[in-house]
């Protein structure tokens, strides 16, 4: 395993401190990522649970900033052990005070009808450029670029679109993005899960930005995850090729919303997303100063 993807899994990987308590460490890059903060929540969650549960949904809400320079304490509520379903609650705290809350169910395997919407028509991975290459030209002098490009040395991500780094066009709200671990993964549920989930807020909030200008809205806008949420509709690998799908229908009111869908190699859909993020324009004298 490269050592990227390495310290990313050994990242998503908490560390039980006692029971119900779990302790997360940060990437080193000035920010604390959102989707690191979801995977370490469903990790610390998926310890409490029996074995015979599977996360089905989660719905979590982005409190405060996180501060990378210290670790962030993951405090689970086992509010339901049902026979069917059961609940969690995980709140992560830093500096005494909540920065993020989530809410998680699993549900017990049980036979049922069946049906999902077909994968969008698109060209495979292997006939798309990967982002790696694109983000090691944008990074060569672009500090923010630096900040989150390294997730590409870990995960193999390829834009169906391929609008180009300084493009400065409008372009309708949707994106097809192909997604996996570069390299083999360990068998166990919760890996995949976690990392999926960090996957999932990769590029999720820029889709609302394209019928604006996304490339020429930075730097002039506040943006920050609010929610985030997914359902777990069917088995999946998070080492294997998923097209993230994703759409966003609204913005206004310094909201944008988007919502996508993750389909793996044979068509299937294996589960779904959904985000509101903060998208609000920063006045030209705050950009002054």
């Amino acid at each position: 395993m490269n050592p990227i993807l390495k310290n990313i899994i050994d990242i998503l990987n908490v560390e039980e401190l006692e029971r119900n308590l779990y302790r997360g460490q940060n990437h080193k890059t000035e920010h604390v990522f959102g989707g690191q903060v979801l995977a370490q929540a469903i990790a610390a969650a998926y310890r409490t649970v029996e074995a015979d549960h599977d996360l089905h949904s989660i719905h979590s809400y982005f409190i405060r900033p996180g501060d990378w320079n210290v670790p962030i304490i993951y405090e689970v509520d086992r509010i339901r052990n049902g026979r069917s379903f059961t609940t969690r609650r995980v709140v992560a705290i830093q500096h005494g005070r909540a920065i993020f809350d989530m809410a998680l169910s699993w549900h017990k395997a049980e036979s049922g009808v069946s049906h999902d919407l077909p994968m969008p028509d698109v060209p495979p991975p292997e006939a798309l450029r990967g982002d790696r290459e694109a983000f090691r030209e944008a990074m060569k002098d672009n500090a923010e670029m630096q900040r989150f490009g390294f997730r590409f040395e870990a995960i193999d991500s390829r834009q169906v679109e391929r609008i180009p780094m300084d493009d400065q066009g409008t372009h309708p709200p949707v994106k097809h993005t192909w997604l996996k671990a570069r390299d083999p993964l360990p068998d166990d549920p919760e890996v995949h899960l976690s990392l999926l989930a960090y996957m999932s807020d990769l590029d999720f909030m820029s889709t609302s930005m394209l019928p604006h200008g996304h490339n020429r809205m930075r730097g002039s806008i506040q943006g920050a995850s609010i929610d985030h949420a997914l359902w777990f509709h069917r088995p999946f690998r998070a080492d294997e090729w998923l097209l993230f799908a994703k759409e966003s229908p609204n913005a206004g009111g310094a909201r944008g919303f988007v919502r996508g869908q993750f389909f793996n190699r044979q068509g299937d859909l294996v589960v779904t997303a959904a985000q509101e993020c903060l998208i609000r324009p920063i006045r030209a004298d705050a950009q002054s100063r």
